[in-house]
């Protein structure tokens, strides 16, 4: 029987889930033979994030603390479509930035460059032809903009996103030409994308979701097969509550058996896996990888909060003076009520010298050159803002993330060897990772987490001791020591397509 129906079954029969259960408990209520009740179970672990303890006398029980029900769907859920709103409108912003750009803020910048010019000329002006000079002046710069406009967002374009800033295959391809052509460093960032930094952050690039799995299984090959959950939580830097369950559907995946050594430490069993084309490394039959170091452990490589903008600081500083100076030009149109009917009449209006100046009509609010310019640099000076009053609470999550992976390292360093963690150790990773001391509840939650209980010391000093983690490492250790160089060998090759 396939274990999903297997699985199905065991729900069905189960009365009471939460009490814990052996394979033959599970086979009684069921019906069903050991083999079946036992990968139904393992399926039944994964789906519901179950746990298993091993008995004094080496039986193995699963445990089931919300039953066959999942109360973490709901939250989950809930933070999915909020994660989904949120990069919903994130990847709405970054479209509104990067389509905006120039016309938001550098033709902006320019329009009011020539408004004022454009004023200037007008007002120092008292001949007929003044007026000529003045729209000419303001055609040719309002032409230029629109060419700038135009030479940087089609497609053609040397400073298109196409070419060389975000695309990669078939495009990098295509476009490799143009790129060639136009001499620019295909690694430069463009000044748009240093807005949209500026603004939103640095785009961070995307996690591969087999990335885990992966690690998982190269450590499985490389540890011979045999792997225990704090293998796992070594290379994933996943807590135990998570790697639990994740083992269970790896066995169902990848063909794997859990063991209980009589000592009572779990062994995840996966010959299969070992099974590999690489040349032998030597006479003994273990294969190149399989002699290969272990992976890197989770801890080596911390989590890090990325950067505020990622632009130099001249970037930030020439996009900040851009940015005020539409802010500021903006506010003037609005104080001075300058819309396109009022402008258009001070451009084309000179009074004779001593005259009283023009004095304009009200027209309404400004909306091109006033309201629309001047909310959104509001914006793009708010939102950098929020993120950087938002980034104290970021970094205090990675330094917490960094102190679990601390304490987590003291733990698998020490628990292996049978020695016992003092407390004093766990406080001083805590503090390090996070520059603050740890409460005793903390330290408390994070050796509950790792399955740890407390045992005094000679002189009466506190630490822990980590009995499934040290028998564990004596089962590995006894397994991996007996695992035979067979299960990575290859037969014979008798025949071959391309000979």
């Amino acid at each position: 029987m396939e274990p999903p129906a297997a699985a199905d079954v065991l729900r069905r029969k189960i009365a009471d889930p939460t009490k814990p259960m052996t394979v033959a408990d599970a086979s009684v209520a069921s019906g069903l033979p050991l083999r079946d009740a036992e990968s139904g179970l393992h399926f039944l672990t994964s789906e519901y994030r179950g746990h298993l303890r091993v008995t004094e006398d080496g039986d193995l029980v699963h445990v089931f603390p919300n039953g066959f029900t999942k109360p973490w769907e709901t939250r989950e859920a809930t933070s999915r479509v909020l994660s989904a709103i949120g990069k919903a409108l994130f990847a709405a912003g970054r479209f509104v930035v990067r389509a905006w750009l120039l016309i938001a803020m550098v033709a902006y910048a320019l329009i009011f460059v020539a408004i004022i010019i454009g004023l200037t000329f007008a007002r120092q002006s008292d001949r007929d032809d003044g007026v000529g000079a003045s729209a000419g002046l303001m055609g040719g710069l309002l032409r230029a903009i629109g060419d700038a406009l135009f030479w940087t967002f089609h497609p053609f374009s040397p400073l298109y996103y196409g070419y060389g800033y975000g695309y990669g295959g078939a495009y990098a391809d295509r476009y490799a030409g143009p790129r060639r052509v136009s001499g620019r460093d295909p690694n430069e960032i463009p000044f748009y994308e240093k807005v949209n930094r500026f603004v939103f952050g640095p785009t961070l690039p995307p996690e591969d979701p087999h990335a885990m799995r992966t690690r998982i299984l190269e450590e499985i090959r490389v540890q011979k097969g045999r792997i225990g959950l704090a293998d796992v939580m070594r290379v994933t830097g996943l807590p135990r509550d998570q790697a639990d369950p994740l083992m269970a559907r790896l066995m169902l995946d990848h063909e794997g058996t859990v063991e209980v050594a009589e000592q009572g430490g779990i062994v995840y069993r996966f010959e299969g896996l070992r099974r590999t084309a690489e040349v032998a490394a030597s006479t003994s039959g273990t294969s190149a990888r399989a002699t290969a170091p272990s992976r890197r452990a989770a801890w080596e490589t911390p989590a890090t909060l990325p950067p505020l903008t990622g632009n130099s600081g001249g970037s930030n500083l020439a996009i900040a003076l851009l940015n005020a100076f539409n802010l500021l030009a903006s506010a003037w149109v609005l104080a001075n009520g300058l819309t396109i009917s009022n402008l258009f009449t001070l451009l084309t209006t000179h009074p004779a010298r001593g005259a009283p100046p023009i004095v304009l009509p009200y027209d309404g609010v400004p909306i091109a050159l006033g309201l629309v310019p001047f909310l959104f640099s509001l914006a793009l000076f708010a939102l950098p803002a929020l993120r950087a009053l938002a980034r104290s609470r970021k970094e205090k999550k990675v330094a917490q993330e960094n102190a679990r992976l601390a304490i987590l390292r003291e733990v698998l360093t020490r628990a292996p060897k049978k020695e016992p963690v003092p407390d004093e150790a766990l406080r001083v990773a805590y503090r390090v990772a996070t520059g603050v001391d740890p409460t005793s509840k903390e330290i408390t939650a994070r050796v509950v987490d790792l399955g740890g209980d407390v045992d005094v010391g000679p002189e009466g000093e506190v630490r822990y001791r980590f009995a499934d983690l040290e028998a564990e490492a004596e089962a590995l250790e006894e397994e991996r020591a007996h695992a035979p160089a067979e299960e990575a060998k290859l037969g014979r090759v008798v025949f071959a397509s391309d000979e």
